[in-house]
């Protein structure tokens, strides 16, 4: 049972709720013997602590933080470094991991692959990082064993960084963040709302943290309860716990759309560290004696069901028991859900096939990464599976542990044997299953998966290709009793299993031998390794005095994930080669946008060598005419107006930290995106940071694809903070419109008016 609070309220002793009401002043008088006011509890909770301690603004209004750490995986620490590099990078200011976790499968592309991974290690070498070899261990499963402190925060380019559960605030950003923090900068944003998430009672028998985590999102990710705050762990249902369970619930907080979370820290949080060989990291955290919240999501563990996210979203949430009950109704609704979001007339998403004499089966199960691969799930998963068979038919099975310590000690314990005697096949240490690139089903198939996302394609599928297939999210423990039941869709609740859970042993033996750890050895004489596919950014132009720009692509879907802006999977080792990644751009969304933006690009190129676009194209001559009608004069000199193109969504930016979501629009001559809302910030930022004018339309829709819309006077309306910008539609009539920039910072503002973070920083480094 999940129940959302509809006010703020007060926690107390870290036990007992008052909602914000009239009379909430009187309680807490009663309860603490003395008046508070709401912004004197708001800094009782632990996020306002240990966001204080990193904040270096003198105001937590307008926080500036710097981090303690910061960890990348191989799909974004190229581009990173690259981006620092251009802006003065001279050795690394705090511990950065560079994780070799997505681009692991180093056939893919020839020699690209291993040569990031060898850009990385001469980079570590370089400027002072933490370089950790492929197969060894996944980003996060990394950082909690050896980085995470509690009170701590740590920054990485993965929208999963998330190890709250250990008393670290840790934030998913895209990398323009981090080129920050490696350059000294800060992370500034304003203060973040806190919201309770209140947990009660235990967990039924075969009911695991993906269980829980799912039931959360499919609450809050629609109605945006807990977007771009912090979530706080709290309540007597957390002690029930294990640490590892507890990580499993926190890292999938990212799919809420949270900013991040933190949890209340306890002696198991404690023995957690001290079996890591890090006692030192640490620290009883709890809210204040009274804390307020911004709201509060109250969960009794005991009334949580095993749980299915059915095709295309963490939040599509069904429990397995009602799926089971009415199957055929339900997977109709998806595959009519399936229509509109794939818009693609030649795939049809076939999911009542699945359906056999009532049952659902399906054809693989996939237990994998920061939020499957844990310890506790996988010895779970060889109890369930001891002595059974996955079979000899369609249906198979992976198991991917989340590091090599987490690996030998399942080989010590035999649950690996117990796995493989099943016919469970086991993976090393690879992110692949999450976004598209390991265990790629058949055309048409169904996953079940304990990963991180469901959405499309994220298992590997190219529909433009003919291709579909899709992925349901489960928890490993409901995975592997649909396992022995040869693909037959069952709750782990429904079996008899005796669960052993073997204590954990936890051997650094293998970090110490393989990580090369350079923080603090920074030597420059050190070359970089540059493969031939690892390329330079391209160089942007600051901002004009005007814009023009031509929307290209319009999106009409509720929300658009990063995956479709840029997918995953197959374009994973292009992501060091901004040229060569940008022609997947929207790709599985608008085929025809790269296209369009690139006519676009050349209008802009052709104008800043002092040509006149128009002369390439008669409907610019046209557009001129109608901007020197707007301005009041006979004429207009084409070179006072920038060209870009942009793109019109209603809330795009769901999903993945990836900044190449923006960075490929910027290379293709994007000057601007336009939205009724960003998903999230980490896609906001990462607008900014490639110099990308976050456009917010309040209004009717008055423009279409194709359009032209002119934005006169668009550097003074930053240069003067104006939030408010005036700018004219010119389609088949001129119309005038008003787009919203919104709040930005002072360093955002000048890194839009020099055209991207790397302008900003080199002019500032000169």
């Amino acid at each position: 049972m999940i129940k959302l609070y509809d006010t703020g309220v007060y926690l107390v002793n870290g036990r007992e709720i008052i909602e914000d009401s009239g009379d909430a002043h009187v309680a807490l008088l009663s309860k603490v013997g003395r008046e508070m006011t709401k912004e004197q509890a708001r800094q009782g909770t632990m996020a306002y602590s240990i966001l204080e301690q990193h904040n270096i603004s003198g105001s937590m209004d307008k926080l500036r933080i710097k981090f303690d750490a910061l960890a990348s995986h191989d799909i974004t620490y190229v581009g990173i470094i690259q981006t620092a590099r251009a802006s003065g990078l001279e050795k690394f200011p705090v511990p950065y991991v560079l994780t070799n976790c997505h681009n692991s499968l180093c056939a893919v592309g020839g020699t690209i692959n291993e040569d990031d991974h060898m850009f990385a290690l001469s980079a570590a070498k370089k400027y002072g990082g933490i370089y950790v070899p492929a197969h060894l261990a996944v980003i996060h499963q990394y950082m909690r064993e050896m980085m995470s402190r509690c009170g701590s925060m740590i920054l990485g380019s993965d929208s999963h960084t998330r190890y709250g559960a250990l008393g670290t605030i840790a934030i998913g950003e895209g990398g323009g963040e981090l080129a920050k923090q490696i350059l000294n900068r800060t992370y500034d944003l304003k203060r973040p709302e806190v919201v309770a998430v209140y947990l009660t009672g235990t967990p039924k028998k075969g009911v695991g943290p993906q269980d829980i985590a799912l039931s959360i999102i499919g609450t809050v990710f629609k109605n945006g309860y807990v977007n771009n705050k912090i979530m706080e762990f709290v309540g007597d249902g957390i002690e029930g716990l294990s640490v590892e369970y507890r990580n499993g619930i926190d890292v999938m907080t990212t799919e809420t759309t949270c900013l991040s979370s933190i949890w209340c820290t306890d002696e198991k949080v404690k023995d957690y560290f001290s079996a890591h060989g890090r006692p030192e990291a640490y620290e009883k955290l709890d809210p204040a004696e009274v804390a307020y919240y911004d709201g509060l999501i109250y969960v009794d563990l005991s009334k949580i069901k095993p749980m299915i996210a059915l095709p295309f979203h963490p939040s599509n949430t069904y429990t397995i028991e009602e799926l089971n009950a009415n199957p055929m109704d339900i997977l109709k609704h998806v595959e009519q859900e399936a229509i509109q979001l794939l818009d693609n007339p030649h795939i049809k998403l076939d999911l009542t096939s699945k359906v056999r004499n009532g049952s659902i089966y399906v054809e693989q199960g996939i237990v994998a990464g920061c939020a499957g691969g844990t310890y506790d799930n996988i010895v779970d998963v060889a109890d369930i599976m001891s002595g059974y068979s996955t079979g000899n038919d369609t249906f198979s099975m992976s198991v991917y542990p989340s590091s090599q310590p987490t690996y030998i000690n399942l080989v010590r314990n035999g649950a690996i044997e117990k796995l493989m005697n099943a016919g469970v096949i086991i993976r090393s240490a690879f992110c692949g299953p999450c976004f598209g690139a390991g265990d790629v089903p058949a055309n048409k198939g169904l996953s079940i998966r304990h990963t991180t996302r469901n959405f499309p394609n994220r298992e590997g599928s190219v529909p433009s290709n003919g291709q579909i297939a899709s992925v349901a999210l489960m928890d490993a423990r409901s995975i592997a009793a649909t396992a022995i039941n040869g693909g037959r869709l069952t709750s782990a609740t429904e079996i008899d299993v005796e669960y052993t859970k073997p204590a954990y042993q936890f051997s650094s033996e293998v970090y110490r031998k393989r990580v090369y750890n350079g923080f603090g050895k920074a030597d420059r004489s050190i070359e970089l390794s540059l493969g031939p596919n690892i390329a330079d950014w391209p160089t942007f132009p600051a901002l004009t005095e005007h814009l023009l720009l031509k929307v290209v692509s319009f999106l009409t879907d509720p929300v658009t994930t990063t995956d479709e802006l840029i997918p995953s999977g197959e374009t994973s080792s292009y992501r060091s080669n901004p040229l060569r990644l940008a022609e997947f751009t929207l790709s599985r969304k608008d085929p025809s946008y790269v296209g369009k933006a690139k006519v676009v690009y050349h209008y802009e190129k052709m104008r800043r060598e002092a040509n006149n676009p128009a002369d390439a194209c008669e409907d610019l001559r046209e557009i001129y005419r109608s901007i020197a009608q707007i301005e009041g004069k006979s004429s207009i000199t084409p070179q006072e107006i920038g060209i870009g193109s942009t793109i019109y969504a209603n809330k795009p930016g769901d999903g993945s930290a990836r900044e190449q979501a923006a960075s490929s629009q910027k290379v293709l001559g994007g000057w601007a995106n336009i939205a009724r809302e960003y998903a999230t910030k980490r896609y906001r930022s990462n607008l900014i940071n490639w110099g990308m004018l976050p456009f917010i339309l309040e209004s009717a829709l008055n423009f279409k694809n194709g359009d032209y819309i002119y934005i006169p006077n668009i550097r003074e309306a930053i240069e003067s903070e104006k939030a408010t910008i005036k700018a004219y539609v010119i389609g088949d009539t001129i119309q005038a419109m008003e787009l919203i920039l919104g709040d930005l910072t002072a360093d955002e503002r000048q890194i839009l008016l020099k055209g991207c973070l790397i302008n900003y920083y080199r002019e500032d480094h000169a």
